[in-house]
């Protein structure tokens, strides 16, 4: 895709915020803020982000600040972009800063999850803080797909999807990201592709279990496969459209977390079938495993919605009620036989 230079500020500087960044200072004038001041000092200095990427060297031309306002600025106009890389926790503090801004026109996040205490996705969380603010002049999005940060700092190659109501604002962001090693695709399904991005955390604990459990191929495919039964029916319930889970942020970013070592989600399933207590898996992690922080949240609207997902209950109550991952995988085998296209 041909590109002119953009102005881009990305708000997080987390393994995925940082990795972005690197990768989007190929072609554009890039800021990469984070609240650690010591944190982006230290990055300024080395060109690594030694807590969340340690040993991957960031693009030379990729600059730091740990002053918000700045970093705003910088992506302030109808040209610039304000990509909010923090967890679900952090959108709506951040969004709000962004909207008192003024200068600011184009903002997309990364985030995937639903808020835990409402169960909203994303963009009703951005919706809200606009309506307070009062900004109508905002084109919002979310950048999701398949996509791990070690792996896109690297170079390899990934493809992404851009979802928005906003035309403008997915051309923008391609314009923005839609080079070198990555590609990235338009929607605008903002339900479909946020359900995806969310649910398949969840997912990704189960199959990491399975696999924990050491049941085999057969048992993960057969979990992958009904697993995206549930994200569909789910997110068809909400609003979303069934082709959206057939795509990147559906079928394929579910493939990935569920069976990539990398994921966090896959990890903290692993490490509860040998065994770990909840607490310590996520001590020693060091990273956010948005399926745990989610997972009731899921829960209970699919309850709300009259959704039948037997694999996200079943998590739940391993991560929540102290249900032995052998007991939880012995009740999924027990389940009744019936339609492969029931709903």
């Amino acid at each position: 895709m041909l590109n002119t230079r953009m102005r881009i500020s990305v708000l997080g500087a987390g393994a995925w915020g940082t990795a972005l960044a690197s990768h989007a200072a190929q072609s554009h004038d890039v800021v990469l803020w984070g609240r650690d001041a010591n944190l982006v000092a230290q990055m300024a200095a080395t060109h690594i982000n030694a807590l969340y990427l340690p040993g991957m060297a960031l693009q030379a031309s990729l600059h730091f600040s740990a002053d918000l306002q700045a970093a705003l600025d910088h992506a302030a106009g109808d040209d610039g972009l304000a990509v909010i890389a923090s967890p679900v926790a952090g959108l709506a503090d951040l969004a709000r800063t962004i909207a008192a801004h003024g200068g600011v026109r184009n903002v997309i996040w990364l985030c995937k999850g639903f808020d835990p205490e409402t169960s909203a996705l994303p963009h009703a969380i951005v919706a809200d803080v606009l309506k307070a603010s009062g900004r109508t002049d905002l084109a919002v999005g979310v950048l999701s797909g398949p996509s791990f940060a070690k792996e896109v700092a690297q170079g390899l190659p990934c493809a992404m999807t851009v979802a928005s109501t906003s035309e403008a604002l997915c051309k923008l962001t391609q314009r923005g990201f839609h080079h070198h090693a990555m590609r990235v695709y338009a929607s605008d399904d903002l339900v479909g592709v946020e359900v995806g991005g969310a649910v398949k955390n969840v997912l990704a604990i189960a199959t990491g279990a399975a696999d924990g459990l050491g049941l085999g191929l057969n048992a993960r495919a057969a979990l992958v496969t009904r697993g995206l039964a549930e994200m569909t029916r789910l997110g068809l319930a909400l609003g979303g459209r069934p082709e959206t889970f057939m795509g990147l942020t559906g079928m394929g970013d579910l493939l990935l977390t569920a069976t990539g070592d990398l994921s966090r989600n896959r990890t903290v399933g692993m490490q509860l079938a040998q065994g770990r207590s909840l607490d310590d898996i996520l001590h020693s992690l060091g990273h956010v495993a948005e399926g745990v922080r989610c997972a009731r949240a899921v829960a209970a609207l699919a309850r709300a919605k009259g959704v039948d997902m037997p694999i996200t209950f079943t998590v739940c109550e391993v991560l929540f009620e102290g249900l032995a991952v052998a007991k939880a995988v012995e009740r999924l085998l027990q389940r009744d036989a019936k339609s492969e296209s029931a709903r």
